[in-house]
């Protein structure tokens, strides 16, 4: 296609779920905007994931206000082509204007002239405001320890789909998040022989007393959190809606045939070395479980609610032997382990956004999106403004505010004096 020149008011970068959001709601105050998107809407959802990947919370909860799933029930987990069919049908619901297969290449702030130029790949737009909606999860990320000598298959788990798709043998997943627990337990229930790097993390019930712990957070305001405890920064979640959904317990699985090892600590010639917090990180774990128990039993009592007791949800399974005896040196050969899935999470890729709206350490300098560069909107991070903001029901909310900042500028640079009006009539 030949370039083209395009001016427009805001620009929103991404048509995830964030970039979704902010169109609604650029819409519904009538600010013209354009959302361009260098794939597929909610693309990340489809390629971005494993095969058998569904939303981790429920689908009452993991939508937009707008939009209910009509084929999926409300207290079932939609797969994760059926939540990127939502974002898609949600767009189409207020004809959002969403450009796809346009990949933004750079954003300069203009000198001595309003607003921002940006580099597409189909040409130039000149727009006055600029909302990033890329996302937090744009580069994975695999942590230096790894061997770079090939001698071993090695993804990261934006890669992993399915278990064919790995060479024969035992699988070392490292990292015991939603994404590494899932792949593992998947991966042994294939047959496979798994090892499970677990390091800090947080490990809510799926259900506790007739309610997902979705309701709990959000009846409790934890959701709603605004600053993170001190310490929790870099915390994981282990929590699934695999097979209808269930509370992720790692001893069970070490005594399903599991191996659970600690944090990795290094990789060096075909030996894993791995430190000696396995039995600490899985307390710390039990700790947070069982504070959420406490605290769902105290809300009942205190509101007078009237659900079912459940004190089998206090049960639990014997320490296995790799807890009670924990491996710290692993000899990847003589273990069988052929793979290395490095579920270590992912970075933000912002070069592209070349204006002054970072601190030190590259990341977004904002208030709730609003960022230090004048004009420059930040959705779809974690903490924009609560615990929620980069879940699909927080972005919305997130986005509202945005939109909301947006209307109000423009309605300040719309003023005209008394003079101008009197030349315009």
């Amino acid at each position: 296609m030949p370039e083209q020149k395009i001016e427009i008011d805001t620009l929103v970068v991404g048509a995830g779920q964030a970039g979704v959001a902010a169109s609604e709601h650029l819409s519904s105050l009538g600010v013209p905007h354009l959302v361009l998107e260098r794939n597929r809407i909610a693309q990340a959802w489809r390629t971005g994931r494993w095969d058998s990947l569904v939303a981790n919370g429920p689908a009452w909860h993991d939508r937009f206000p707008g939009l209910e799933f009509d084929d999926v029930g409300p207290d079932d987990f939609a797969s994760k082509d059926r939540v990127a069919d939502y974002f898609e049908a949600y767009a189409k619901k207020f004809n959002a204007p969403i450009r796809t297969g346009v990949e933004v290449k750079s954003v300069v702030r203009n000198a001595g002239r309003p607003g921002f130029t940006v580099e597409t790949s189909e040409g130039v737009i000149e727009a006055n405001r600029v909302v990033v909606a890329t996302g937090p999860f744009q580069k994975p990320v695999i942590p230096p320890i790894a061997p770079e000598d090939g001698s071993i298959h090695q993804i990261h788990s934006a890669a992993y789909y399915n278990p064919e798709q790995l060479p024969e043998g035992a699988v070392l997943v490292v990292g015991a998040g939603s994404s590494g627990v899932q792949i593992a337990d998947e991966l042994q229930r294939a047959g496979r022989k798994v090892y499970l790097s677990v390091g800090p993390h947080d490990r809510p019930p799926r259900a506790y007393r007739k309610r997902d712990f979705c309701w709990w957070l959000g009846v409790l305001g934890e959701w709603d959190a605004e600053t993170v405890k001190k310490g929790r920064e870099h915390v994981t979640i282990a929590v699934s809606g695999a097979r209808g959904g269930n509370t992720i317990d790692f001893r069970g699985l070490a005594h399903q045939g599991m191996t659970l090892v600690g944090l990795t600590k290094s990789v060096e010639n075909g030996v894993v070395s791995f430190h000696s917090d396995l039995c600490a990180n899985l307390a710390a774990g039990d700790e947070n479980y069982l504070w959420l128990l406490d605290a769902a039993d105290a809300y009942i009592e205190s509101n007078g609610l009237d659900l079912p007791e459940e004190p089998e949800a206090r049960a639990k399974y014997p320490d296995p032997e790799c807890v009670t005896d924990p491996i710290l040196e692993l000899n990847l050969a003589e273990a069988g382990i052929n793979t290395i899935i490095w579920a270590t999470g992912y970075s933000v890729d912002y070069s592209w956004l070349k204006v002054n709206a970072f601190n030190e350490n590259g990341k977004p300098k904002h208030q709730r999106g609003v960022s230090s560069e004048p004009g420059v909107y930040f959705l779809g991070l974690p903490w924009l403004s609560r615990r929620g903001s980069s879940f699909i029901w927080g972005v919305w909310h997130d986005a509202k505010h945005v939109a909301g900042h947006i209307a109000t500028q423009r309605t300040y640079l719309s003023y005209r004096d008394a003079d101008q009006r009197k030349r315009d009539q």
